[in-house]
């Protein structure tokens, strides 16, 4: 599965007139290698056979399956020997700088003229996302979609790896799909909740499976169900996924996570703590938030919505809160010190000392990443510090700031997504008794 893409394309000579070679013609030299991997995987992109000293534009372009389209650049320079490596070399402008051998993929942004408030996100993970790599003579900002490269190669980024079987879950009223690694198993199992805007999103899911995790994405807020009879789901129907996982014959039934995003984090906290069928192994929390307050809401100088006061001061009636003191399971929490969506910081100082106060808090690991933001997603995944939003509870469409800075939430994603898959191995791989964090 590891693969190269090269382009070769000849310079024409006026390219060239800058260094004295107007007689001669250059051939420029595009390779990334892997041009196929998962969406957590680094590339290599390399620049080649350009004149020394040469300006030139590395550019990233995706369409996504809405039909926009999003890009991404670095500005450099090339050495003594023509090349670039953007691994090695600093892009001096575009949408990053520095050394950034990822810049390209999570700095894409909507080009010039679509509408604000877009979000990238995969919704058919049994497709690659596709980005063609292309390079431009100078350091360009714009009209790249005007005039022909100097060379271009398309590389694919994908959520599942090879051989992950995908399934979909409709019995017993659940909306779920079922990713299961290659091979016979049995596997560690994970219950994927995402958060309140609803929707059946697999990208999380598909990529743990990927990494040998039988993982089921749930979609508790918009189910079938739901939309058929409008009653929202209760306890009973988490249990039943719950369940699904635990029997299945591919997936061992004592080493079973939860991950939760957002409001999915209530969710899973509140089924860790309550739930008398849900035994998880580990309890694992992106962002810690509870849904309360609406009134408190407030907007910011771009008239986005701003949702972290609705807990603020945090409660201190513990019947207003998940009782985290009753947790027997590893419990993480990856949360952003610039989340302007939810209290996480204020919320997680008071779990842990809730914890500390019942003996427990030697279960939980708290990652806190400074200017990070609310929307802490798998690594190169774009950073959008306010997007368009729309919750089950409301028809209507806001415009929500999740804070963050770009780089710095760039950087806390790939960093958090690496600790937590070492949190599952720990948990869901040693050769401890099955049972003994149940």
């Amino acid at each position: 599965n590891c693969l190269s893409a090269v382009s070769e394309i000849e310079c024409v000579p006026f390219m060239c007139a800058q260094f004295r070679m107007e007689m001669k013609q250059c051939i420029v030299k595009l390779m990334v290698q892997p041009s196929r991997g998962l969406i957590d995987e680094k590339f290599i992109v390399l620049v080649q056979k350009v004149p020394p000293g040469f300006q030139l534009t590395v550019h990233a372009l995706h369409k996504c399956e809405d039909g926009h389209s999003w890009e991404a650049f670095g500005h450099y320079t090339s050495n003594a020997t023509g090349t670039v490596n953007v691994s090695e070399d600093p892009s001096l402008g575009g949408t990053y700088s520095g050394v950034e051998q990822m810049g390209l993929l999570w700095s894409l942004r909507p080009v010039p003229g679509r509408k604000p408030g877009l979000r990238l996100r995969k919704m058919n993970v049994q497709t690659p996302m596709e980005v063609t790599i292309s390079v431009y003579q100078g350091h360009q900002t714009e009209g790249f979609m005007d005039q022909v490269p100097l060379a271009s190669v398309v590389v694919e980024r994908w959520y599942m790896a090879p051989g992950i079987r995908r399934i979909l879950i409709t019995e017993d009223g659940l909306t779920a799909t079922l990713f299961l690694p290659p091979g016979p198993g049995p596997f560690p199992g994970l219950l994927d909740l995402w958060g309140g805007e609803g929707k059946l999103l697999e990208y999380c899911a598909a990529l743990l499976a990927s990494y040998g995790i039988a993982s089921l994405g749930l979609d508790y807020l918009t189910p079938k169900i739901t939309m058929e009879t409008g009653k929202l789901m209760d306890k009973q129907y988490f249990e039943t996924a719950y369940r699904l996982l635990e029997q299945h014959p591919q997936v061992l039934s004592s080493r079973i996570a939860m991950l939760g995003l957002s409001l999915g984090a209530s969710m899973t906290l509140k089924m860790a703590v309550y739930s008398q069928v849900i035994k998880v192994r580990l309890d694992d929390v992106y962002v810690c938030t509870i849904y309360r307050n609406m009134g408190k809401r407030r907007t910011g100088k771009n008239n986005e919505m701003i949702n972290r006061d609705l807990l603020l001061p945090i409660p201190t009636d513990p019947t207003l809160k998940v009782d985290v003191g009753r947790l027997k399971c590893p419990l993480l929490l990856v949360l952003g010190d610039d989340d302007q969506n939810w209290p996480a910081q204020e919320s997680a100082l008071d779990m842990k000392q809730i914890m500390e106060q019942a003996g427990n808090s030697h279960l939980l690991t708290v990652l806190s990443y400074p200017n990070a933001g609310h929307l802490i997603e798998p690594p190169y995944t774009p950073h959008f510090r306010a997007s368009s939003f729309n919750s089950v509870q409301s028809t209507e469409t806001v415009m929500t700031l999740w804070g963050g800075e770009m780089v710095a939430h760039s950087r806390a994603q790939e960093d958090a997504w690496r600790k937590m898959l070492d949190f599952l191995r720990e948990n869901l791989f040693s050769g401890s008794n099955p049972g003994a964090a149940s």
